[in-house]
């Protein structure tokens, strides 16, 4: 048996200890896990003992299908559950956890929360509408969510769903180190934003760096001059936390959080720029940009201003689309960063259930 033979054969055991780990509770997972390890490796050793030579990926792969699926050997060590047994009751603690915690929630204050509550007249009536409609929305989860696994519940060992698994579909086990960010990254980013916020403080200064050529007969509009003390202060917010994550590398957790922080502003302001839009009336409303005041009789100038306002209207619409796809995606990679190192586990998940 060659040493890389050996290798994946050890690698198999090591996938499957994992995989039957996510499934148990968490103050239980290494007590179990040595044992089941222990367990396992008494049946390899006897085994080996028997045919006189190391095993083979085939038959370390029958030693683990005999002991069975990762989700059943786990379900052995949990307690007993009435309405949903132990075998399915990680997976539909999971999928609850993923649909209130990661999901729903985060959608309602991030995303719908403010798009109905900023407009509103009302907003603390807004506010308690926002709050009924989530619990509302949380309720009927939790139940959708329960009946379809009660239903699993009864069905499953009828279709032997959780029988069909194979050894070699489990994920490979991660490497716990934590890696730091590159510290090339966090230079270049430190270096790019402070372009970015010089050229911000450069623009009232000189508009050809924001219109270019037509500066000459366009200037920036009323939203301009509302919105742009703001914009610096995100702009330099952004500035500093790339320079504190430069000097403090091993504040893994303010990257993913800081940018967070930023996005979840930047959107509240541009959808304060939106309304504030909206609000405009008549046809010498310009929020973006507007003619220059020596020109104002420019039929040439006016059709540019209002194309520019519209492409800017558009641009400012798409940022906010893109804002809150961001969000959800940042939320996410802060909850995972604090959760711990959790793909291999969500792998896990998806292949078992497969």
């Amino acid at each position: 048996m060659s040493k890389t033979s050996t290798q994946r054969t050890e690698e198999l055991l090591d996938r499957y200890l994992q995989a039957v780990r996510f499934w148990l509770p968490k103050a239980q997972q290494e007590d179990i896990s040595a044992e089941l390890a222990e367990d396992l490796h008494s049946q390899i050793e006897e085994k080996e003992g028997e045919l006189g030579r190391s095993l083979d990926e085939e038959e370390m792969s029958a030693i683990l299908k005999r002991c069975g699926s990762p989700i059943v050997v786990a379900s052995r060590y949990r307690p007993q559950t009435q309405l949903i047994g132990p075998v399915l009751f990680p997976i539909y603690e999971f999928v609850l956890k993923v649909t209130l915690l990661w999901v729903l929630i985060p959608l309602f204050v991030v995303i719908v929360g403010p798009a109905v509550i900023l407009p509103a007249a009302n907003r603390m009536g807004a506010f308690l509408q926002i709050l009924s409609t989530l619990f509302t929305a949380l309720i009927a989860s939790t139940v959708a969510i329960t009946i379809v696994f009660a239903v699993l519940e009864r069905t499953a060992s009828k279709c032997n769903m959780l029988d069909k698994w194979d050894v070699r579909s489990l994920p490979a086990v991660p490497k716990q180190s934590k890696q730091q960010p590159s510290r090339t990254h966090s230079i270049f980013e430190l270096i790019f934003g402070v372009i970015g916020f010089a050229w911000l403080l450069l623009v009232p200064h000189y508009p050809f760096l924001l219109l270019g050529p037509a500066a000459n007969f366009i200037v920036p509009g009323t939203l301009w001059q509302t919105y742009y003390l703001p914009m610096v202060v995100l702009s330099f917010a952004g500035i500093l936390h790339q320079a504190v994550s430069l000097a403090r590398p091993q504040w893994t957790w303010l990257p993913p959080t800081a940018r967070l922080v930023v996005t979840i502003l930047t959107l509240a302001l541009a959808q304060s720029m939106i309304r504030a839009v909206g609000h405009g009336t008549g046809p010498d409303w310009h929020p973006f940009v507007a003619v220059a005041p020596g020109i104002a009789d420019s039929a040439q100038a006016v059709k540019v201003a209002a194309v520019v306002n519209v492409i800017a209207l558009i641009s400012v619409l798409a940022t906010c689309l893109g804002l809150s796809i961001a969000t959800v995606k940042q939320t996410w990679d802060v909850l995972r960063h604090f959760r711990g190192p959790s793909n291999a586990r969500n792998v896990a998940l998806l292949r078992c259930l497969l």
